[in-house]
């Protein structure tokens, strides 16, 4: 599931929350959305900048 990924990642990078939004230049309030599945459809740009940020495939990030 997206939301486990993206928190399970972020963590083996040792990134905080913030600290993710900064790199995906995405907003803080995003990742804590879809960290608590508030956000379950987010847009392939997001994708692409959180794949980017935490260095993996969108395919790994979105569980394929």
């Amino acid at each position: 599931m997206l939301s486990d990924n993206i928190k399970k990642i972020r963590k083996k990078l040792g990134l905080t929350q913030e600290a993710l939004a900064r790199k995906a230049d995405i907003s803080y309030n995003t990742v804590i959305k879809l960290e608590s599945k508030g956000i379950t459809d987010p847009r392939m740009e997001t994708l692409k900048k959180l794949a980017g940020a935490l260095e993996v495939s969108i395919d790994k990030l979105v569980g394929k």
